[in-house]
């Protein structure tokens, strides 16, 4: 049995070498449009995010990976979600990335797995259709967890949005309160302030600052965001732009309604906690009360008893 195991890993091998021998050559065979224009770029300073040379040693692990990236997404599906979390995370990644991320955890996975298997293996030879399984188990669980951190993530950002929501509309109502414009008070606000919210305010003047309407890139932030607090924020304060609407007043008020949802939500999950509160009390501190309240009983008993 173990001359079997040693010719699958031998066969597996030589299998993979063959995929991507072919893989590579039938690449090679079409000229792709880096290949034509690399050669009229070679002058060129190499910035950060340059293309690499297609014909580099490390070519072939970015093509490996872009494949398992796309047989991914073809697998898996859901590009227009993962692009919503991905813009809502901030995180600077294409959904192809991402695909590519998820691949190399799913390697890794796999890798983990493959080490004590192996050695279980060889040990007991006929438990390796079992083991294999563990092993694309292990790999479609790592694929998962990328999937779980980049939803872990959203929430993360989106939690700490919601916390300095309230001090920036503040800010915001303070300058304009003190006679600023609009723009002007976004621009003093996100100079000064940092956090999440401030990134999306900035973005924001970004898109101002090529020409787009102050209340139509408010718009478009209320369009991206997963956060109905923030969408109400953003399209409260293009009416308010819109309309002449007194700005100030719309920003205090604004920053008042996420507080009072922040407490809401406090209350609203202490409420459904209670019953975890129990669980320390009902196993852990009522059984030991019951315990100090008996014994001395029981061991009193014995003692008439002998």
């Amino acid at each position: 049995m173990s001359g079997a195991i040693a010719g699958a890993v031998l066969g597996a091998a030589a299998g993979g070498g063959a995929w991507l021998v072919v893989g590579r050559i039938s690449r090679l065979r079409r000229t792709s449009l880096a290949d034509r224009v690399l050669p009229y770029l070679r002058d060129l300073p190499a910035g950060p995010g340059a293309p690499s040379d297609p014909r580099a040693p490390s070519a072939l692990l970015e093509v490996g990976a872009r494949a398992l990236g796309a047989r991914l997404e073809t697998l898996l599906g859901g590009a227009a979600s993962v692009e919503r979390r991905l813009a809502r995370a901030n995180l600077p990644l294409t959904v192809a990335e991402f695909r590519i991320e998820q691949a190399v955890w799913g390697a890794v996975g796999f890798l983990v797995a493959a080490v004590p298997s192996v050695a279980l293996g060889i040990r007991h030879p006929d438990r390796g259709p079992a083991l294999m399984i563990v092993c694309l188990t292990a790999s479609l669980v790592a694929v998962l967890m990328r999937e779980n951190r980049l939803t872990a993530q959203v929430a993360r950002r989106e939690r700490r949005i919601l916390e300095e929501l309230p001090v920036v509309a503040e800010l915001l109502a303070l300058a304009v309160a003190a006679g600023e414009s609009a723009t002007a008070s976004l621009e003093r606000v996100v100079d000064r302030a940092g956090g999440e919210f401030a990134e999306d305010l900035a973005g924001v003047l970004a898109r101002v600052r090529t020409g787009e309407p102050l209340a139509q890139a408010l718009d478009g932030l209320a369009g991206r965001t997963g956060l109905p607090a923030v969408s109400r924020f953003a399209q409260g304060m293009a009416i308010a732009i819109e309309r002449g609407t007194p700005l100030a007043d719309v920003l205090h008020a604004q920053a008042g309604d996420v507080r009072e949802a922040g407490r809401r939500a406090l209350i609203e999950s202490g409420a459904r906690r209670e019953v975890l509160m129990m669980v320390p009390v009902v196993f852990l501190v009522l059984p030991t009360v019951v315990v100090f309240a008996f014994w001395p009983g029981l061991v009193g008993l014995d003692l008439v008893v002998t």
